[in-house]
């Protein structure tokens, strides 16, 4: 077949289709047939239809950034030791570390139906019935029902004891976020700037970080873009994907990102600028309640967790800052960062003060 010249990069067919032939009969056949799925900065996606049950495969971009390859394949290893568990994500049907085979390593998934959240204007878009009450009320439930069913999960017994490096894993997030932070002065020559609201945050995770936590598997991107979920209400998780950043830590701060832009009780008629159009969500108490009655974990320093997924936040993004200020970005992209990245020092310091009160 005629493939374009992206497709090109990414594939080759008479490798893979014997690849395909050893590793995944199940597959079919047929010519093999390719479309490109999502081609981004981190990951490309290839559907792969043999007239069967299409699949769909993962591999780095054809130049890929550093890391990336090591990245797909442990995302197969996670993909592959989750099989057999209740958590809902893509089954994995077989991993190629040989590069000569298609030009890079890859794994092949099931291709999992359902929706995913758009973001557009920076607000996060639900298809209906889900774009608004009742059914809108039930999407992070069905978030957290997953997260209960990740932090359950006995990472040793699957295989995964040396997938990370738990110990003393929350001392260790505030000197790693901020010297990512710090170090965008040497990788970008960028002269760095004041942000109100990051010593004192700094200072204060420090002083109250939880000095015991009960280790498990973190997914590291929650967010419903990185989610599917069922067509029909109410709303249901078919799968957790992206799974690039997942290791064994904390999985409570998994559950600090996912609701940090959530409504406080301690201020219920406070909606703050979300991503994710919280204002018909529960507040993140009552969904921190749900997690803890499923897993039975101990959220009475959960506020650590909120904090710490702002002060992250903040550090990541004053990349695109720097970048801007390189002029390797446009000036209103920076601009666009820059009230990012105040606004997630403003929000933990605002929490921090909430809670002195």
């Amino acid at each position: 077949m005629a493939l374009d010249h992206k497709l090109e990069d990414l594939v080759r067919i008479e490798p893979l289709t014997r690849w395909l032939d050893e590793n995944i009969p199940g597959l079919g056949s047929g010519p093999l047939k390719v479309e490109l799925v999502h081609g981004g900065y981190s990951n490309a996606i290839v559907s792969l239809d043999r007239g069967g049950e299409t699949l769909v495969l993962r591999r780095p971009p054809a130049v890929p950034p550093p890391g990336s390859e090591k990245t797909v394949l442990r995302e197969a290893r996670v993909l592959s030791a989750l099989d057999g568990t209740n958590v809902p994500h893509p089954r994995c049907h077989g991993v190629c570390e040989d590069s000569s085979v298609i030009g890079a390593p890859f794994y092949v998934m099931e291709l999992v139906q359902g929706w995913s959240a758009k973001v557009v204007d920076e607000k996060a878009e639900y298809p209906a019935p889900f774009d608004a009450m009742p059914f809108q009320y039930r999407i992070p439930y069905a978030v957290t029902d997953a997260l209960v069913a990740l932090a359950n999960v006995d990472y040793k017994a699957i295989g995964l004891e040396d997938f990370g490096k738990p110990g003393n894993f929350l001392e260790r997030q505030v000197d790693r976020w901020s010297s990512q932070l710090e170090g965008y002065g040497a990788k970008y020559g960028y002269a760095g700037r004041d942000l109100p609201g990051r010593r004192l945050t700094e200072q204060w995770l420090r002083a109250n970080t939880p000095r015991d936590y009960v280790p498990g598997i973190m997914h590291g991107d929650i967010g419903t873009t990185n989610m599917l979920f069922a067509h029909d209400a109410p709303a249901r998780l078919h799968a957790l994907i992206d799974w690039e950043l997942c290791t064994i830590g904390d999985p409570l701060i998994d559950m600090g990102w996912f609701t940090s832009g959530m409504r406080d009780e301690r201020e219920p008629d406070v909606v703050p600028e979300s991503v994710q159009r919280a204002e018909n969500w529960p507040t993140r108490q009552e969904i921190m309640r749900y997690y803890a009655a499923g897993t039975g974990r101990d959220i009475a320093n959960f506020d650590y967790y909120v904090i710490l997924a702002r002060f992250k936040s903040g550090c990541i993004l004053e990349y695109k800052v720097a970048q801007a200020a390189r002029g390797t970005l446009s000036r209103e992209v920076g601009d666009f960062f820059s009230g990012l990245v105040l606004k997630s020092f403003a929000d933990a310091e605002h929490l921090i003060r909430l809670i002195d009160r």
